[in-house]
């Protein structure tokens, strides 16, 4: 049965779908939510570092204040590990409460969820959706329970991972994992973060309440390695990979890994789909752009759809309008990741003096420090 509906069909109920139907409806234009997961899935455990332009999207939503366990970050120490060059960015020196805020990704869900059942937006759970078809006046989502739903606009915001993902259009795989886990150090975190390059990859330490949030960078071999070595093990050796600067690391929680990789798949502009978040592009952690991207996706799409007639909401002109409104940004984000990695893994002698120069100049030159952070908080836009 193939049942016509007005509005939008969001496809995934995690943060950036959720946002986007929530922004949607701050606009007048209705949506309508389908996820995979059963509604009792288990919650994530991953951890979120959420810019301060993705907090003003929060707010203007009236989520951000249901949020709990936030830790603000209020200072990113940037350096290399055996080498010269070392970057400080500070909230105050900018102007903004926090240059980014950690929190369990299960805290941001669990208040995205509470606010679409405060404003009515149906989401119906167990749904894969396993086909898209796009027609010139409408696409058709054909799921797993058998039914076909019709609406003017699509939105995948299935983080990639559903039946429909098409081949991407540019994608490097870094031959990296991250080593992922909770830790505690003998001196206090006091809302610094830190980001250590080295020649393996980068680590990253995000304060997180009363302990840090890691991410540690490897080879795929040397990440399950890492990842399967007893606490006292590990702790050794994330102390000589890291150095002193937090004093000793004290504790390690169970760790997790995950492949890195950069893919760009696109918004599909132009037949009734739109993909958006790590549907559309998938970037390394470094920096910490990836997801923050993807709720300016999900923001832009919906302030887009608010200003285009009810009767062109999913036409080819409204799609191509997001894409042209949403290049800089996203490419912006891809290039200066990839930039990153590349540039920062290895240990090749003229290039490791260059970046010293390079993080050197940074910190004695304000504006272009300015220009930098701003673009981390907010995007290309600044």
């Amino acid at each position: 049965m193939d049942e016509r509906m007005n509005g939008v069909l969001i496809v995934g109920a995690g943060p950036v779908g959720a946002v986007c139907a929530l922004a949607l409806q701050q606009q007048g234009v209705t949506a309508r939510i389908l996820e995979a997961q059963p509604q009792d899935a288990r919650a994530d455990t991953r951890t979120l570092a959420l810019s301060h332009g993705s907090r003003l999207i929060l707010e203007r939503l009236g989520v951000w204040g249901r949020l709990e366990n936030v830790t603000p970050i209020t200072r990113i120490h940037i350096s290399q590990r055996g080498a010269l060059g070392v970057t400080r960015l500070s909230a105050d020196e900018l102007k903004v409460p926090a240059l980014g805020y950690v929190l369990p990704y299960a805290v941001l869900t669990a208040a995205l969820k509470q606010a679409l059942t405060e404003a009515g937006i149906a989401v119906e759970h167990g749904v894969a959706v396993e086909r898209i078809e796009a027609a010139a006046d409408a696409a058709t989502l054909h799921t797993s329970d058998g039914r076909a739903r019709a609406a003017p606009l699509a939105v995948v915001a299935d983080g990639g991972r559903g039946d429909t993902a098409p081949q991407p259009k540019f994608e490097r795989d870094y031959d990296q994992m991250a080593v992922v886990c909770d830790v505690t150090t003998e001196l206090p975190h006091a809302h610094q973060a830190f980001e250590r390059f080295t020649p393996q990859g980068p680590a990253a330490l995000l304060p997180k309440e009363d302990r840090y949030g890691l991410v540690w960078t490897a080879s795929k071999a040397d990440a399950e390695r890492i990842a399967a070595l007893p606490d006292a093990e590990f702790l050794a050796a994330l102390q000589q990979h890291f150095g002193g600067r937090q004093g000793r690391f004290l504790s390690a929680g169970p760790r997790k890994t995950f492949p890195l990789k950069l893919a760009f798949t696109g918004s599909e502009a132009g037949n009734r789909v739109v993909r958006i978040g790590n549907a559309a592009q998938t970037l390394h952690p470094v920096a910490g752009q990836g997801f923050n991207i993807g709720l300016r996706d999900a923001w832009e799409l919906a302030s887009l759809a608010g200003d285009t007639p009810p009767g062109q909401i999913g036409s080819s002109a409204m799609l191509a309008a997001y894409a042209r409104g949403r290049r800089a940004d996203v490419i912006g984000g891809l290039g200066f990741t990839d930039f990153l990695v590349r540039t920062f893994s290895n240990d090749f002698a003229p290039l490791r003096h260059a970046r010293g120069l390079g993080l050197l100049a940074l910190e004695s030159f304000p504006p272009l420090k300015t220009f930098v952070a701003r673009r981390m908080m907010f995007g290309a836009r600044g």
